[in-house]
């Protein structure tokens, strides 16, 4: 491991920033983040040459602090490539060859190469390992038939990480091999799916004899659930380590802000409860940022270990209630939902604080369900984390063309 402290660490940012700003006019996402990138700035804990320096996770605080000293335009990791920064860039180090680490962490980091995760079909969503697409292999290559559902950012992806049955003999959970998918190969098919927000966010992909080769391969075959698992674990540690890292900023500043600006003052009774409501929501979220702050200060590299789904579940259901909260003080007029439901693609604008609000408790409806439910986040800190008994399964261990499945 390299031994670089925080005082070089902030210098080697401050570096960075004298020779490639944010700020400047000419200075796009894609380069600065390319220079950051390049600097070993970008995940500090990946490996030198990757975007990172061989650090543990924790000093990258030291570059995200500088950056937020200096910087005006900081970008955010989530909205510059979501699934790609929080979940592919893992699982490609974890299981890519040197190739495939070379080719994409970089794009991925910059956000020139936006990527999905095609996991869920029709009839496997909370039980992923029960999916039935199908590759056969024909050569070097794979030959490739099904379907994928809940598909966020598919119709912007340029690669799209994919979990298909190789073995339909073996048990459900040992028949699986895992692929990088190029979204623009023949036999490959976006469908918008447009929800309560009306944007249509996530999509429907269907796979029609699509042909993939046996190097876009991530893991050995049969391996598709183990690397699945580093994505899932991943993806819980992104979505419930969402949260910002600054004490009362995000969705709880939008409710304290509101509740000042819009909330009673007279002394009454209901006016002492919500603000108990609102101190009580203040706290969870502090309790849910600290607790995510201690999760990533744990993680290296790789797989990260069940906390994660502490965050997720706590992040999922907390921004329900902070929503809720916001659109009681709202009274009548949280009633109304400006925008309309003209099916859409989300456009990256910027709403008003009031339309940011209402989108907010249309899309946190959400949270509960995507990267896993909060059902299925119980069941894995209750097995994993508490010791509870597992359980019963009694498809474990039977070859997956014997298990009963829907439609």
């Amino acid at each position: 491991m390299t031994s670089i402290g925080e005082t070089e660490l902030r210098e080697r940012t401050r570096a960075l920033l004298e020779q490639v700003h944010p700020d400047d006019p000419d200075v796009d996402c894609a380069a600065f983040r390319g220079a950051q990138f390049d600097h070993g700035l970008a995940w500090v804990h990946f490996p030198e040459g990757l975007g990172g320096l061989d650090l543990t996770r924790k000093a990258q605080v030291f570059v995200d602090d500088e950056l937020r000293q200096h910087c005006k335009t900081v970008y955010n990791d989530l909205s510059v490539n979501a699934i790609g920064i929080g979940m592919g860039a893992p699982t490609v180090l974890a299981y890519g060859s040197e190739e495939m680490k070379r080719r994409y962490l970089r794009p991925i980091f910059t956000g020139e190469e936006i990527w999905c995760q095609l996991f869920s079909e029709p009839g496997a969503g909370s039980d992923v390992a029960g999916l039935s697409s199908r590759a056969v292999r024909d050569g070097d290559d794979w030959i490739v038939n099904g379907q994928k559902v809940w598909t966020s950012l598919a119709h912007y992806s340029a690669y799209g990480m994919l979990v298909t049955r190789t073995d339909p003999e073996a048990a459900k959970h040992d028949g699986l091999s895992y692929f990088v998918l190029d979204m623009k190969l023949p036999g490959v098919e976006v469908k918008p799916l447009h929800q309560i927000t009306g944007e249509a966010e996530f999509n429907e992909v269907f796979l029609n004899d699509v042909r993939i080769p046996n190097s876009m391969m991530l893991g050995k075959e049969g391996q598709g659930w183990k690397v699945s698992i580093t994505t899932l674990m991943n993806e819980r540690v992104a979505l419930g380590g969402g949260t910002e890292s600054r004490r009362g900023a995000g969705p709880i500043q939008l409710l304290v802000d509101l509740w000042q600006e819009r909330g009673g003052s007279d002394g009454s009774a209901a006016d002492a409860v919500m603000r108990d409501r609102i101190a009580g929501l203040w706290i969870e979220y502090e309790l849910l940022r600290l607790t995510n702050q201690r999760a990533r200060s744990s993680m290296r590299s790789g797989v990260p270990g069940p906390e994660g789904s502490v965050g997720k579940l706590m992040s999922a259901e907390l921004n329900k209630k902070l929503y809720e909260a916001c659109l009681d003080v709202l009274e009548g007029e949280g009633l109304t939902y400006e925008p309309g439901f003209d099916l859409r693609r989300p456009s990256g604008k910027r709403l008003d604080r009031l339309s940011l609000i209402k989108h907010g408790f249309l899309r946190s409806r959400a949270n509960s369900i995507e990267g896993g439910t909060s059902e299925i986040m119980r069941n894995i800190l209750g097995e994993r984390v508490l010791g509870l008994p597992q359980d019963v399964r009694v498809d474990k261990d039977r070859p997956w063309s014997e298990v009963p499945r829907n439609g």
